[in-house]
């Protein structure tokens, strides 16, 4: 079965067959992690995601890797934060199979994840860990293909509260 590893990295550096973009609805770019894919994936990426027509809430799209050492952008549109009350939990969950069931049906190595929504769309760290985490977890135990799933964290803040999440959930329960 495959690794999950929690790391401290730039996403945009990692030789993996995709990468997981926190987009917005548009997929034409933005601050954050989605910006830095843009900046390093190069205007190729952009004018393919002006193809793709946007991108719902909890829903995922794949494009090209471009410049990036990754062969492939999957693109997820996370929940913004309001107060837990509005589906955050479960459309948070959604971004994460839909980008698993991608990985599956193209027979995908490996992929990275970045921390989804827990930036400006202010979705609680150790909560979005959580679900990350559980949702990759069943998500694996019908993927022969995956081998290496890495939950990239930016800050020191994040990825102690991923690695805590981690650690709770496989000992714990």
């Amino acid at each position: 079965m495959a690794k999950i590893e929690i790391i401290e990295s730039d996403i945009t550096k990692l030789a993996v067959d995709a990468i997981v973009n926190a987009a917005n609805r548009s997929l034409l770019g933005g601050g954050g992690v989605d910006g830095a894919i843009h900046r390093a994936a190069g205007p190729e990426l952009l004018a393919e995601c002006r193809t793709l027509g946007g991108c719902e809430t909890g829903q995922a799209k794949m494009t090209k890797g471009y410049k990036l050492p990754a062969r492939h952008v999957i693109h997820t549109v996370g929940p913004i934060w309001s107060d837990g009350e509005h589906d955050e939990p479960a459309l948070l969950a959604s971004c994460y199979r839909e980008c698993m069931a991608l990985a599956k049906v193209y027979k995908m190595q490996s992929i990275a994840f970045p921390a989804i929504s827990c930036g400006v769309y202010g979705f609680p760290v150790t909560l979005a860990a959580e679900i990350a985490i559980k949702t990759i977890n069943e998500c694996l135990q019908d993927n022969p293909y995956l081998q290496n799933v890495y939950l990239v964290c930016f800050g020191d803040a994040v990825l102690k509260a991923y690695n805590e999440q981690f650690y709770q959930l496989m000992h714990d329960g």
